[in-house]
């Protein structure tokens, strides 16, 4: 008698697998929800948890979706396709159920078919809490770009690490950041999909040894090791209303079945388990502090398990495929990799196919250098990744040798280009030399890979005139420049309802797909009818912002005034400190009568710093001090609002990024390498104020510079500035920046709190101080000005929003994608069949 497996895999699946499509009005969508609420979650009635509704409604959504997932997944295997790899450490993705509904063009159709129920879509949709899989600008661009791949329909997978806890959820305590464990996962993730039967084992530690093989070939064998699972859990990414859901796998480590019994047997519980714990800390946290050994062994853990569990798992959907033939395996094949964390991937993807598919170097390398493509996302030298060969040698020792030869070889290629340039052998090494050498991550990506791109203009040409001149020397084609985008699915059509509708109404539907239909509003600026709509939307907007900054941060904010955001991770580049200062400036010419022509403005940062970021926690105290002083003077009611927003994050975004009238984006030139948060609010009609850095460069050409206040120095005007820095000169000689760092080193700002801006202090006075914030002071604040003198006069202001908007094409993700795929991936547009 057959068993009931060799029933089901060979009898019967026809009945298992053919059934009807499900319904996709409201009245099939309410019979789902109730059948899960009821029968899955077994609530009735008296139920008062809105948990369960919205946890009812996500199943729901989630079947509509596995009906195309699976077919978009067998189309690819059908279609022997070939497919790109996003490998990133950070996956911001936002909440889900808005962005399924939205994408399956189910929005009305919900709404209806809960209202019918007597339940209310907002309030479910905010029992869903942000997935915590990234920290910043670096996780939401890849969850644009995952939304970009589906849209356009191309096969694309992302893989990424299931991170038990988030960053921190940041509180703010006496205006200091306090960090809070983000337990993302408490309650389980509805929109997730175990797969364990793609269980992958990962190796650390150990040694290795080598043998011949019985036809002589030399045989390398990685042995001793302490392994790690690593068990898939696959999200769906829909493409809008095109039937294609795509694939971003997140993988969890857990430990494998053994453990040790002896220690057991013996009475030593907590050693015999200490292998399970050790496993699963490799992704209970996103991003653990490297300051510390431990911190820097658990961070390379992190890549290494990235990378090897994903190039695993890609190698095993080849041989199910196509077998153990890899010679058109770079043909059908690509990993892009997002920054430098995955660069292991480089020599990992070597191991495997020697040491476990039995090539030979030569084949194995030609491989390699066809499918590894590499994404720089830094300026910051410290950013690049360093790794101590004695730690590669503690945790990898096989990668390490494999990293070894890889540099002898590469080193040889580069004596043969420069005999006798030792200097350019020891500045081009992957491994850098000295009491403690380390691996540079960066160089290893570079090395192995085909393309290497910057992610705007001007963050590429610093790049090749800079860090990495000497490769681009060598190899001036491997480098190319694809300039960040964001999705205007969720930035604008999603979050921005009230603008989407009258896009929709003005220039049709079609800039949902194809973002550049949006310059057919460049004539409507000129019309008066059409700017007091646009007018009215941003109103209502400013007010639903104005109502949850009221919430969190109990300041109030009047619609009437000036709405200037600087929301971002808090580091010394992106210059909050800047903003501070030009808020004391304010202040200061409030409390001297100093208000003629004034415009009103509500001032709005919010951001989360590093743990370990001493500089950047004793700014978001200095914001928050100077808040608290400003916002309990009498003298600048209806004047000036300062608000420090807390835990900023995917969603807080969708509603700030409607609602604001100024973008902020005011780094030190040369150290952006693009930005995103300045697309978002330039797609929603924010107008940019901005150092010509990263992106601003390109949104200021697209917008035209009447439409955008540029102030500062330029990159390269930093450097040769750096040289002759005299802050204090500078303060000295301006009256307004004296009298500001007059009131901060006078503690009027910390008056019971003695000391606490000192270092912020010193590091303004400081010549060799690197974000140059007192040689830009007076530059941004007589741009400051012309803003104000902008925005009283309300029409010309509505057209310069206007246009900002109609000029944002070019900063979709789908440009940016469509030019991924045509310079390196060279991907097919694959529709789901059937």
């Amino acid at each position: 008698m057959s068993s009931s497996t060799d029933l089901i895999k060979n009898e019967q699946p026809a009945q298992l697998l053919d059934l009807p499509p499900l319904r996709m009005d409201a009245e099939g969508l309410a019979e789902d929800f109730r059948r899960y609420y009821a029968h899955t979650f077994g609530r009735d009635r008296d139920c008062q948890s809105p948990h369960y509704p919205y946890k009812a409604l996500a199943m729901t959504l989630r079947d509509r979706l596995m009906e195309r997932w699976k077919q978009t997944r067998q189309t690819y295997d059908e279609t022997r396709c070939k497919r790109t790899y996003y490998l990133s450490l950070e996956f911001l993705m936002g909440r889900a159920l808005s962005n399924a509904m939205f994408n399956l063009g189910l929005d009305d159709a919900v709404e209806r078919g809960l209202y019918d129920l007597g339940l209310v879509l907002e309030e479910l949709a905010t029992n869903e809490p942000d997935a915590g899989l990234g920290n910043g600008g670096l996780g939401r661009l890849a969850a644009c770009f995952l939304d970009s791949c589906a849209t356009l329909q191309l096969p694309v997978r992302g893989y990424g690490l299931r991170y038990e806890y988030g960053m921190f959820r940041q509180m703010i305590d006496n205006g200091e950041q306090v960090e809070e464990p983000d337990h993302w996962l408490r309650d389980g993730n509805v929109w997730e999909l175990e797969r364990p039967e793609f269980t992958q084992r990962i190796q650390f530690g150990g040694r290795t040894e080598t043998y011949r093989d019985q036809s002589g070939r030399m045989i390398v064998r990685w042995v001793d090791t302490h392994d790690v699972l690593a068990i898939p859990y696959d999200i769906p990414v829909p493409g809008y209303r095109n039937d294609t859901v795509n694939t971003l796998r997140l993988w969890k480590a857990a430990a494998t079945d053994e453990f040790d019994l002896d220690e057991f047997n013996a009475g030593s519980y907590p050693e015999s388990v200490a292998q399970k714990n050790a496993a699963e800390h490799i992704t209970m946290v996103l991003y653990p502090n490297d300051a510390s050994e431990n911190g820097k062994e658990l961070r390379l853990r992190q890549q290494f398990f990235l990378a090897s569990a994903s190039i695993k798992d890609v190698l095993r959907d080849w041989i199910r495929l196509h077998g153990r033939d890899f010679t058109r395996f770079a043909e059908s094949n690509c990993f892009q990799l997002n920054d430098t964390h995955p660069a292991v991937s480089v020599a990992e993807l070597m191991r495997q196919l020697m040491d476990e598919q039995q090539l030979e170097w030569d084949e194995a390398w030609a491989i390699t250098t066809r499918t590894m493509a590499y994404t720089n996302h830094t300026l910051l030298p410290e950013a690049l990744e360093r790794w101590p060969v004695r730690l590669f040698r503690q945790l990898l020792p096989r990668i390490l040798e494999i990293i070894f030869e890889i540099n002898a070889r590469f080193l040889a290629e580069v004596a043969l280009r420069w005999p006798g340039d030792n200097d350019r052998q020891r500045r081009m090494s992957l491994i850098e030399e000295g009491y403690d050498p380390q691996v540079r991550m960066a160089y290893l990506a570079i090395v192995g890979s085909f393309s290497i791109n910057g992610v705007a203009a001007l963050h590429s040409e610093l790049l090749t005139e800079g860090l990495f001149r000497d490769f681009h020397d060598l190899w001036p084609n491997k480098f190319n420049n694809k300039t960040n985008g964001v999705t205007q699915r969720r930035w604008l059509a999603m979050c921005n309802p009230g603008l989407r509708d009258l896009l929709d109404e003005t220039i049709g539907s079609d800039w949902v797909r194809d973002l550049d239909q949006l310059t057919r509003l460049v004539p409507y600026a000129d019309e008066p009818d059409f700017r007091a709509r646009w007018y009215r939307v941003k109103q209502d907007n400013k007010e639903r912002l104005a109502k949850q900054i009221g919430q969190l941060c109990r300041v109030d904010f009047s619609v009437d005034a000036l709405f200037d955001v600087q929301v971002k991770r808090i580091h010394e580049y992106k210059r909050q400190l800047m903003n501070v200062l030009h808020i004391i400036h304010l202040y200061n010419r409030i409390k001297r009568g100093d208000t003629q022509n004034w415009a009103p403005r509500c001032v709005l940062i919010g951001g989360k710093a590093a743990p370990g970021y001493v500089m950047a926690k004793e700014i978001i105290k200095l914001i928050n001090n100077v808040a608290r002083v400003v916002n309990m003077d009498p003298a600048t009611q209806g004047l000036l609002r300062v608000a420090f927003v807390p835990d900023y994050g995917v969603t807080l975004m969708e509603s700030i990024a409607p609602g604001t009238d100024l973008s902020e984006q005011i780094s030190t030139a040369g150290k952006e390498a693009s930005g995103t948060g300045n697309m978002k609010f330039m797609m929603n009609g924010a107008v940019t104020i901005g150092t010509l850095d990263g992106a601003n460069i390109e949104i200021r050409d697209q917008v035209g510079e009447g439409n955008f206040f540029l102030f500062g120095l330029t990159a390269a005007g930093v450097e040769s500035r750096r040289h002759h820095y005299d802050p204090n000169g500078i303060i000295a000689t301006d009256p307004d920046l004296l009298e500001v760092m007059g009131l901060l080193e006078s503690g009027h700002f910390n008056r019971f709190e003695g000391g606490i801006f000192d270092q912020i202090i010193l590091s303004i006075r400081n010549p060799h101080d690197p974000w140059m914030t007192a040689a830009d002071f007076r530059s941004y604040v007589e741009s400051q000005e012309h803003v104000a003198t902008a925005y009283r006069d309300r029409e010309r202001w509505v057209r310069m929003s206007i246009l900002n908007t109609a000029y944002s094409g070019r900063f979709s993700s789908d440009r940016t994608i469509a030019e991924y795929n045509r310079d390196i991936w060279h991907l097919e547009k694959v529709p789901p069949q059937g």
